[in-house]
């Protein structure tokens, strides 16, 4: 991989860190702009990968381009992946034949007579019924984007993709030994809108039940202390949601941003035996751990954002992603390595 080896880059030395990227549909460009930042950037060298859904499909592409071609190649790969899904949605979408249909919200569909009925057909019908053959243009892209057989083989970063079992509601961790195409789609596999993804004779719905990112192999596998997570969902919104959709996006915000939640808490009380001495800190490992997010731009995204692959809408979350990771950096760059940049009580405590 291009880093890990102690090089200068950019305004100061390589420290190596670990990703959490949450997922959440097409607000994952979001994280695309992130990760272009940080890549560009070049002062910090990706350890190790842990993601779910939108998440899991950007830590595929960012593997697959580092292996190809370090950063420069990955931050290439991003691009290609996400315009690759933009085609795909042009192709497929039924505005093509019919503009009408898609009203004028600025942010997602919400008030186009599409949406309005798509958002009836999906509380009555299950993807069995109005997907019987299963297709997932997804599929396609990422065949076309990713060479799984080469990340199998020689994957430059610790990866761990999430998935949800249907049947045991257990968490599997997909890692790069047992990647593919299929273990991406299960992680990203809402149950309202996909079949379940069935792999080695069990069936999975997308990682964001259990965990969103899963922080704990991280811990255990990598090296590094330092964990930036890379928000998708709000943890906080203000007001009380009314309408039924409002209603069910905020559900799902909420139980989706549960599992992270309860293991930052086991990290803080950890944290804090360390720090109090209770504990050996040769023993259990001190994480340190750090945000990127804008809850203020995610909250004024419509509920049917999270659908819209428009390639004006995901490059406006991309130049977002960008500028947030540039201020993480110049506020925070200087932590990593010595100290949390969040105060873990106060954010999810």
């Amino acid at each position: 991989m291009d880093g890990n080896d102690g090089k200068t880059r950019g305004n100061g030395a390589q420290k190596s860190v670990a990703l959490a990227l949450q997922g959440g549909g097409m607000h994952g460009a979001f994280t695309w702009g992130v990760l272009d930042g940080l890549l560009e950037d070049g002062r910090l060298d990706i350890e190790g990968v842990s993601a779910t859904s939108a998440g899991a499909m950007n830590a595929a592409v960012l593997a697959g381009g580092l292996l190809r071609g370090g950063r420069d190649g990955a931050r290439q790969a991003l691009h290609d992946f996400w315009h690759a899904i933009a085609d795909s949605a042009v192709r497929y979408s039924p505005f093509r034949w019919f503009p009408w249909l898609k009203g004028s919200h600025s942010f997602g569909l919400d008030h186009s007579p599409l949406y309005a009925m798509a958002d009836i057909a999906l509380r009555i019908l299950s993807p069995y019924q109005f997907n019987p053959y299963n297709m997932n243009p997804l599929r396609d892209v990422l065949a076309k984007q990713v060479d799984f057989e080469a990340l199998r083989q020689s994957c430059p970063i610790h990866l761990y993709l999430c998935a949800t079992n249907v049947e045991t509601g257990r968490i599997r961790l997909f890692t790069h030994t047992d990647l593919s195409i299929d273990a991406v789609l299960a992680s990203a596999c809402l149950p309202t809108i996909f079949q379940s993804v069935k792999i080695d004779g069990e069936y999975y719905w997308d990682g964001g039940y259990v965990g969103n990112p899963a922080i704990f192999p991280l811990i255990y596998n990598c090296n590094t202390h330092d964990v930036v997570i890379v928000h998708i969902n709000p943890i906080v919104r203000p007001g009380v949601p009314t309408s039924a959709a409002d209603i069910l996006n905020r559900v799902n915000e909420v139980s989706f941003n549960s599992s992270l939640m309860r293991e930052m808490r086991a990290i803080a009380f950890v944290t804090s035996l360390i720090q109090q001495g209770k504990v050996d800190g040769k023993d259990m490992k001190e994480m340190l751990i750090h945000s990127i997010r804008s809850d203020e731009t995610m909250a004024k995204l419509s509920v049917s954002s999270k659908y819209n692959a428009d390639w004006s809408f995901l490059t406006n979350l991309r130049d977002t992603g960008r500028e947030e990771a540039r201020k993480w950096l110049a506020q925070h760059y200087d932590s990593v390595g010595q100290r949390s940049s969040i105060d873990i009580r106060t954010e999810f405590l």
